[in-house]
Parts: C-alpha cells; structure tokens; sequence
C-alpha cells in the first residue's frame, strides 16, 4: 500500500532537482476499449504523465492528487490496483497504485504521475511505450533490511548488474533484488541502509548524481 507521504524537514534545504529525484513509499500501485492480453493480464501500449497542473486537486477516486506518490490513471481497472510498469525503451519499470481515471487523449493506455514517469525516465519525452502489467500473486520476498534506498529497477538482468558495479564503486551494501511476477522478473538495485534516517541519507547522496531514487520501509 502506498501512502501520502510530504517531503521530510531534512530535504526541505535541498535544491528543486534534487528534490524532484526523491520520492519515498512504504512498503509491508481514452475511452477506447482496452484490449489485454490472455491471463497474466497484461497490456501494451502508449503512457503518458501529468504533474504540476493537477497536483493537490481530487483524482477520480476523491485522493488528493501528489504528484510525487507513485500512482496512475487507467479508464478501466478498479481503484487501488497495483501494476507493474515497463518502459519499453529502456526496460526501467516501477510499480504504481491506480487512483485516477484517464488518460483521454489518443491511444494512450495509462497516465502516470510526474514521480513515476522520472522512474521510468520518461519526462523529458512525455510520452512512452510501455507494458502494464496488473499484479495478483508474486513470489515471497527474500528477507532485506527494515530500509532500502532502490536505484532501479530493471528487466535485464546485465542492466541491473552493471548499475550495481557502478554503484559499488561509492556504496556499501548494493544488492539487486528479484521480484517475480506470474510474467516477467524484475531485478531491481537496491542500497542497504541501517534505518529511515540513514536511506535518507543515502538517498539525498545518491538523488544529488540525478539518480531518481525510491526509499523502501519494509514492515
């Protein structure tokens, strides 16, 4: 589940960009007829984001809509329904929660918040290609530590590994992470941190390079 979270005091000194890359989650996601793919249910298609226009305004589902929370709209699947999103062109991928209804312009299949179209390194473009995929039952999560600083999130596996020896090259404790889906794994770069307070440390390093980044609190 993820939550309405402000940005902390500690970043408030924080120029805007490097604000921008830092968004934090706890951990414990047209009109024209969608068409999905056989079970799994997956979609492929053109997403899009919106941000400053709509930010603090009530989306479809009457939240208040936070630019920097990692959600999304999407005309048909019901409200609180977590997916996975791939970026087609670079196979970055994030997972956001549906909130809201649209997008309503063209073929375009989902639209993402500012937060998660950075992760998807999507921005600059507007728009991209991706794969949607909605998330039912996943394979267990190996045990990690309370907090995590996630740098990425990957569907090649030799993507993930070369960030984590980049990575390694400045930071202790780089690990990458494998999540499974019932269609695709991910493999995701991670930072292992002591508590909140250390991933954020970490995260204002890492998201002062440009690096968006995610801060995870398993419970």
């Amino acid at each position: 589940m993820l939550e309405d979270l402000t940005i902390p005091s500690s970043l408030r000194g924080l120029k805007s960009k490097k604000v921008l890359g830092l968004f934090i989650i706890l951990a414990a996601v047209s009109c024209a007829r969608v068409r999905w793919l056989p079970p799994p249910r997956v979609q492929t298609g053109l997403a899009s984001w919106y941000g400053p226009d709509f930010h603090g305004k009530a989306t479809s589902n009457k939240e208040i809509y936070n630019m920097y929370d990692l959600t999304a709209a999407h005309n048909t699947l019901p409200f609180g329904t977590d997916v996975m999103v791939t970026n087609l062109d670079n196979g970055k991928s994030v997972v956001v929660r549906i909130n809201d209804r649209g997008p309503f312009v063209g073929n375009r299949i989902i639209d993402l918040s500012f937060a998660a179209a950075r992760v998807l390194g999507m921005v600059g473009t507007g728009t991209a290609p991706v794969k949607i995929e909605v998330l039912g039952a996943v394979s267990p999560l190996p045990f990690s530590p309370a907090c995590c600083v996630q740098v990425g999130s990957f569907v090649v596996k030799d993507n993930a590994l070369a960030l984590q020896r980049t990575l390694q090259e400045k930071y202790d404790g780089v690990y990458v992470s494998i999540f499974r889906t019932s269609y695709q794994t991910y493999f995701r770069v991670r930072i292992r941190a002591g508590d909140k307070n250390d991933a954020l440390r970490i995260a204002e390093r890492v998201s002062a390079e440009g690096i968006p980044v995610i801060i995870l609190e398993e419970r």
